[in-house]
């Protein structure tokens, strides 16, 4: 081969290796804005209708757990965005369904609880009474009764946690953290034995069905990604919201900063979290939604001074830059989500094309992470 053309191919590949560290700078903030609206308005111009039921394998009310991640996602593309819209259009879901909660005020799952969170965030915003009727009802049932074992799957915590927190903000009662610690601490220390969470691995098992000894086919626990990325976000929406002196708020900020330690070394060269974190051959590949919640908690950990910005901010960058390559559509929907369970196995296979049972969630996950990407400086 000719000098020049040798040269010529050695500048190439230096090229080529330097692309990864100049990749990994933070995205700019209108870009960030750019990818949130274009994927929300797929999603609202698909669901015009706010009350509209969802029908998978049944037909499910659009107040569910899954509906109500998207609209926490939709209030912090509105706190990003102020656009009239997407308040009118979490207003309106809020009337579709009479602030309302699944089963009623009696209803202590967290699934149906979830929905409260952007009640009382609506509430905040404009105190009417009937928007804190309900779910301050269904909560006050709990905080009075001597059960703390409610929360035996690990995405609980994110869908009621932020709830009693708010909750508790509202009244000042501190009733609400008291009874938010008994029933995560159960979780934590109690549920399937000696609790769901792993302080070894600084890790999550999603519920009782994954303590050991079940294993993953490597011999490895059984750690799932969007589990666990509900469990980071779930301290992360407690502690933006909770004050400086409010009771356990330390056990909260120690858990969030014990896992943001556990996930860095876990992290994919594509940006993106495997949905087996200790196992990345079992069903391996690219899968968004636990990604989000992951960038989403990093992202506020270093808008909020908690973590070192020369360790996160290289992975943050990764992680965006990956699902925003890798995942939107040109029309706004987003691929590589997996469908809903609560093990790699379920949902599978997941790819650019694959369509979840329900469209919502990612999306509600999308938006959290890019409304802390987009604060980045």
């Amino acid at each position: 081969m000719p000098l020049k053309t040798t040269l010529a191919a050695c500048f190439c590949a230096a090229l080529l290796l330097a692309q990864p560290a100049a990749a990994q700078k933070l995205p700019k903030k209108k870009a960030v804005l750019k990818s949130m609206t274009l994927t929300n308005d797929y999603f609202m111009k698909k669901w015009p209708d706010t009350g509209k039921e969802i029908v998978t394998n049944k037909t499910r009310p659009s107040h569910i757990w899954t509906r109500a991640v998207y609209y926490e996602g939709l209030m912090a593309l509105y706190r990003t965005d102020k656009q009239a819209r997407y308040y009118d259009y979490a207003v309106d879901w809020g009337q579709k369904h009479q602030w309302g909660i699944r089963n009623g005020t009696t209803d202590r799952n967290a699934d149906n609880q979830c929905a409260g969170q952007t009640y009382l965030e609506l509430y905040q915003i404009d105190p009417k009474p009937e928007r804190l009727h309900d779910i301050k009802a269904a909560v006050d049932n709990m905080v009075a009764s001597e059960k703390a074992d409610d929360w035996n799957w690990i995405d609980a915590l994110q869908m009621a946690m932020p709830v009693f927190a708010k909750l508790g903000v509202i009244t000042k009662d501190n009733a609400y953290y008291e009874k938010m610690y008994a029933i995560y601490n159960h979780s934590k220390t109690r549920e399937g034995g000696n609790g769901l969470y792993n302080p070894q691995d600084k890790l999550w098992w999603r519920d009782k069905d994954f303590v050991p000894p079940y294993k993953e086919p490597n011999g490895e626990d059984c750690y799932w990604s969007r589990g666990n990325g509900w469990v980071v976000a779930a301290m992360v929406r407690v502690l933006e919201v909770m004050p400086k002196d409010a009771p356990h708020r330390a056990e909260y900020e120690q858990m969030y900063l014990a896992m943001m330690q556990a996930l860095p070394p876990l992290q994919r060269p594509d940006g993106f979290w495997n949905v087996s974190l200790h196992d990345a051959n079992h069903f391996g590949g690219k899968e968004m939604s636990g990604t989000a919640l992951f960038t989403y908690g990093m992202a506020w950990g270093l808008n909020n001074g908690l973590l070192d910005r020369k360790q996160y901010e290289p992975i943050i960058a990764k992680a965006w830059q990956g699902m925003v390559k890798d995942c939107i559509h040109k029309d706004g929907f987003l691929g590589y989500v997996q469908g809903t369970g609560k093990e790699p196995k379920d949902g599978q296979p997941v790819s650019y094309t694959s369509k979840p049972d329900f469209e919502d969630y990612g999306l509600g996950c999308f938006l959290l992470a890019g409304s802390e990407v987009y604060k980045l400086k």
